[in-house]
């Protein structure tokens, strides 16, 4: 029968390799800095911990989250066009809600107005991605995109190598939720709104026999117990 190893030695020596880590790449700096950088590479809660793994062609994944950020040229007039769309809509861009794995979208103009940052957050695959992009959204695209230089079309065969060419992996990547998708986010939105609900119509009532009273208030203690933040 094979032997076992002590687990508190396997344990023991990872926490070695995370401090020798640290030091390598920080042994310089003050010991609460080093303790919060072992802090931070040591095992957290599943529902919150991320990875470092690739989005696919480009970019960087964190769980089930992914980054995407590009850099390209303008046309001339091109960012005073697309200032103009932003002012119409407030920054407002609600139809591309049909990408249902779109987290958020960012433009910011660079280098005196003739460049733009294009970054957003998405789940899951890079070309899955994009391809939403194309089948979901394709006007919205053109009638952006159209501002930088060589832009192909959404249609386009070459328009996955022109985002791709432009595309900047992220050096550091956190997500807050790393394993909550947007679809993730819309269910839980719609099982609270269902919760209240059920709440509201179950409130004084006096019916109830004493194991569904007990049931129904652990529920709502549970629901409402505050999540631990500072603001």
């Amino acid at each position: 029968m094979a032997k076992r190893e002590d687990p508190r030695l396997q344990d023991e020596s990872r926490f070695d390799e995370i401090s020798r880590r640290v030091q390598e790449v920080a042994g310089d700096a003050p010991h609460v800095v080093r303790i919060a950088i072992e802090a931070m590479v040591r095992d957290h809660n599943p529902d919150l911990t991320g990875t470092a793994d690739s989005a696919g062609r480009v970019g960087l994944r964190s769980g089930k989250v992914s980054e995407l950020t590009v850099i390209a040229d303008l046309k001339p007039g091109g960012a005073e066009r697309l200032q103009r769309i932003f002012n119409l809509t407030k920054g407002n861009m609600d139809g591309a809600q049909r990408v249902s794995t779109l987290h958020d979208m960012r433009f910011v103009f660079l280098e005196n107005n003739t460049r733009i940052l294009f970054a957003t957050a998405y789940d899951g695959d890079w070309d899955a991605y994009i391809n939403d992009f194309a089948t979901k959204i394709p006007e919205l695209m053109d009638f952006l995109f159209q501002n930088a230089e060589g832009w192909p079309g959404i249609d386009s065969p070459d328009v996955k190598d022109f985002i791709a060419d432009r595309q900047i992996d992220a050096a550091g990547w956190f997500v807050a939720n790393p394993q909550v998708t947007v679809v993730d986010v819309r269910r839980m939105q719609r099982t609270e709104h269902a919760l209240n609900e059920f709440f509201d119509a179950m409130a004084g009532r006096e019916d109830l026999d004493p194991s569904t009273s007990a049931a129904l208030k652990a529920l709502t203690d549970s629901i409402s117990k505050p999540e631990g933040v500072d603001y």
